[in-house]
């Protein structure tokens, strides 16, 4: 079931994946691509811990950063407290 901030959280995504995606360019290192990654996460673990995922794995594609496949976690990570997001998402 998804409630009403999940799903706008998914078309807002949508929206960027549909205009903005293509100033940004189309070339992620990564599957699925950041967006997609997100919304997933998002989907599965709601808005604040699938939030601190996606940004996590956005600041991962960088330079230099991480590539390849790369699912969302099917879990929240057990150390993880909704007063400490950073914990929420892998950084490196």
């Amino acid at each position: 079931m998804t409630t009403p901030v999940r799903r706008a959280a998914h078309w807002a995504i949508r929206f960027y994946q549909l205009t903005l995606s293509a100033l940004v360019g189309r070339q992620c290192r990564h599957l699925p691509t950041c967006s997609e990654y997100a919304d997933l996460a998002i989907q599965k673990h709601g808005l604040w811990a699938g939030g601190w995922m996606g940004l996590a794995r956005i600041l991962r594609c960088r330079p230099g950063g991480t590539h390849g496949y790369d699912p969302p976690p099917e879990a929240v990570p057990a150390r993880a407290r909704w007063w400490t997001p950073w914990r929420y998402g892998r950084w490196a």
